[in-house]
């Protein structure tokens, strides 16, 4: 589903590269400056400012290496974010937002675990084999539904902060490699799934409202 979204306040570049990092989770140089669209060898210049300052440290996980962000540089983009929110007057919107977010994000959660497992035998935790496509199109439906139900939202918060741009887009993307057949695009990790979509988003509200992750 594509819309024309009415833009607001663009994020300065520096806020860009730290939040990149921390909505990622883990990032290297070109993921960050991707996410954003920023110009690549000024982001690797700010990667590098923001570690010096103890923000950001190197980070590998597995195969995966990159940027990871430390908790002085998560206190820093709380102080930007909510600096931010405050020039921009968008607080009340973004709440709002997240207030309408909250019961689609455990319906997200349960089409994802709905999608690796499927309870059976008594065995709730029953690995899906992707053999019944009855489920596997349920769970494609569930989907399709938040894919609509998601972009008024996302056209909420760009009206008030740019970078909330194309999280929409990027889910109907995935949500459409997905109905391709290609399963890893629900909930896989290494690609831009539904489910690291979604969870980009999440990290990305709760932090610019200030809120911490479970609360």
């Amino acid at each position: 589903m594509t819309h024309n979204p009415v833009l607001g306040r663009s994020s300065q570049p520096e806020l860009l590269v730290l939040h990149s990092v921390r909505i990622q989770g883990m990032a290297d140089d070109d993921a960050v400056a991707v996410r954003f669209g920023l110009d690549e060898a000024d982001t690797r210049e700010t990667l590098l400012d923001d570690e010096a300052y103890g923000w950001i440290r190197k980070a590998a996980f597995g195969a995966t290496a990159g940027w990871s962000m430390t908790d002085r540089g998560r206190a820093e983009d709380d102080r930007r974010l909510a600096e931010e929110l405050s020039e921009t007057g968008g607080r009340p919107v973004v709440e709002q937002v997240h207030e309408a977010f909250r019961p689609l994000n455990a319906r997200l959660l349960q089409a994802c675990t709905d999608w690796q497992l499927r309870p059976e035998d008594g065995d709730r935790l029953s690995v899906n084999t992707h053999t019944d496509p009855d489920w596997d199109a349920a769970v494609l439906a569930e989907l399709e539904a938040l894919d609509d139900e998601l972009a008024p939202l996302v056209g909420e918060l760009t009206s008030r902060l740019a970078r909330f741009e194309g999280y929409d887009e990027r889910f109907s993307a995935a949500l459409a490699h997905a109905r391709s057949g290609r399963g890893e695009w629900v909930a896989g990790t290494g690609v831009e799934s539904c489910h690291v979509v979604w969870m980009e988003l999440h990290e990305d509200l709760i932090s610019t409202l200030g809120i911490q992750r479970g609360a």
